[in-house]
């Protein structure tokens, strides 16, 4: 009877012990709090990026969208109130010319053709085939999300965002390098439903305060 008792036991620890372990397995894993240290990295970052209120760049951009493309050189000058976007053929012709000013947004075509629409969204849909988000790109640029709300963010070591999720579009930052006291992307890659679009900047201008 002893034994039996003994065997009794024995196998219902070694239940419980299996049920435990299968609980350990199967259960959801906690991620770990971001540090404080890297939360006032973080912070830093920003506070330096919202220094920035004028900039201009040089680069390349590449675009996919509905089956079609366009790639070439970008030259853009941005400041509080102003954009300024040039866009230029593999072989160096500029393909249009867009202006932003707080009363409109133009286009020109490389015709010499001008139009104007009320957003620069519509505006190069309707010129261009597709959508130059505008709206966010100089926040997205530099590397920080706009004021509108976040769907996901993903920040690394240095305080500096990785993956961004915000207004329909997901924004991968691939290589940051400092350019003077700021910290700032050159490899910019935008996804939407319905467009890809890739900027990489090669020269940083005129950061100023």
């Amino acid at each position: 009877m002893a034994t039996q008792t003994a065997r009794a036991v024995r196998a219902l620890c070694l239940s419980g012990l299996v049920a435990a372990l299968a609980s350990c397995a199967s259960g959801p894993v906690a991620k770990p709090d971001q540090s404080a240290a890297a939360q006032k990295l973080r912070q830093q970052h920003l506070q330096s990026l919202a220094e920035i209120q004028q900039f201009s760049l040089q680069g390349r951009i590449g675009v996919q969208t509905n089956g079609k493309g366009f790639s070439g050189s970008m030259q853009w000058l941005h400041n509080k109130t102003d954009d300024s976007i040039a866009l230029f053929s593999p072989l160096g012709s500029q393909v249009a010319s867009i202006k932003k000013t707080p009363d409109q947004f133009t286009l020109e075509d490389s015709s010499g053709k001008s139009y104007s629409a009320p957003d620069a969204e519509t505006l190069t849909q309707e010129i261009l085939g597709w959508r130059l988000p505008l709206k966010g790109l100089a926040d997205w640029s530099i590397g920080k999300p706009t004021q509108s709300p976040v769907q996901n963010s993903i920040w690394n070591e240095q305080g500096a965002l990785t993956n961004l999720e915000q207004d329909g579009w997901k924004i991968e930052y691939s290589n940051y390098e400092q350019q003077g006291s700021y910290l700032l992307p050159n490899k910019i890659y935008l996804k939407s439903e319905k467009l890809n679009l890739k900027l990489l900047v090669e020269k940083w201008n005129q950061l100023e305060h």
